[in-house]
């Protein structure tokens, strides 16, 4: 995606987003492969089936003409962490934390992607799909930090 303003039709703005969920599904599998540590595999086992799950919704959308359960949700503030931790690829010695930061600056990867293509299409009929795909990936964003926060974070 070239340019910071970019709108598709509905049906390539929906191959657009499977493509991106379909990276992070390989992406988390990838990692998953690497990482030797029980909780940070589940970690990325969980968010793998999340991507799974996102793609499959988004496919049936492209199927059915529609998104199913449209109703929007309110994008959740999150803690910025992608700017304190740089991403880093994981190795066989990585555990929860840096599972989780790997989480994490995917999370961040598909809100910004799902950011610029709902204001890329503002006003059309998929900017709304858009805006509560970003507003779910913000969810998991959230939900990762707070797992971050409460674990590595915490007042001794």
């Amino acid at each position: 995606m070239g340019s910071d303003q970019v709108c598709y039709t509905y049906e390539g703005a929906l191959e657009a987003a499977i493509a991106m969920e379909e990276q992070g599904f390989r992406n988390y599998l990838q990692a998953m492969a690497t990482v030797q540590q029980k909780g940070a595999k589940e970690i990325l086992r969980e968010n793998a089936l999340d991507e799974l799950n996102h793609k499959h919704q988004l496919e049936r959308a492209l199927v059915e003409g529609q998104m199913e359960g449209a109703g929007l949700q309110k994008q959740l503030p999150t803690m910025n962490l992608t700017a304190i931790f740089p991403k880093k690829e994981l190795g066989p010695d990585s555990g929860v934390r840096d599972a989780l930061l790997y989480a994490i600056h995917l999370e961040k990867e598909a809100v910004e992607f799902y950011g610029k293509v709902a204001d890329g299409c503002s006003g059309a009929p998929m900017a709304v799909l858009f805006a509560r795909l970003k507003a779910e990936e913000s969810s998991h964003l959230q939900r990762l930090e707070d797992l971050y926060e409460q674990h590595f974070m915490t007042e001794n």
